[in-house]
């Protein structure tokens, strides 16, 4: 199985919005950069798109993202669900990481996964016990 790229939220806007702001091209420049470098699958997990969508005007770069590349939105399973919450049980941490839990557990899903992230402090906490897992930190 291919490796995976996996999305957060500051991933998803600097790769939407890239155009909005010299930092977040950086960031994308950056993301694309190694997604093609590793031959990655580009995927987003459902959770994300709460954080990033906030109506119509806004969703409009989401959703041209999400409708015009190869990047996948990975639907939330019932054990990815379970397995986020284990996963912030282990490192003790509340449900305001449930996004984070949720990327964490998406990626797991994958024999080898890294997550563009803005919150690579917390990231690291969830998959500190899983080598098959990177951080890279926009």
């Amino acid at each position: 199985m291919a490796e995976a790229l996996i999305l957060d939220a500051e991933a998803v806007n600097a790769l939407a919005r890239s155009s909005q702001r010299r930092v977040l091209q950086d960031r994308a420049l950056a993301i694309l950069t190694l997604a093609y470098d590793r031959r990655a699958l580009v995927r987003v997990p459902t959770p994300v798109l709460g954080e990033v969508c906030r109506g119509p005007r806004f969703d409009a770069a989401v959703n041209r993202l999400l409708n015009d590349t190869g990047i996948a939105v990975l639907d939330l399973t019932r054990s990815i669900a379970q397995r986020a919450g284990l996963l912030l049980a282990e490192a003790r941490m509340s449900s305001t990481n449930a996004v984070d839990g949720f990327v964490v557990a998406t990626a797991l899903e994958f024999d080898k996964a890294l997550i563009a992230t803005g919150a690579p402090t917390d990231i690291a906490r969830l998959a500190a016990r899983h080598r098959s897992l990177s951080v890279f930190a926009i």
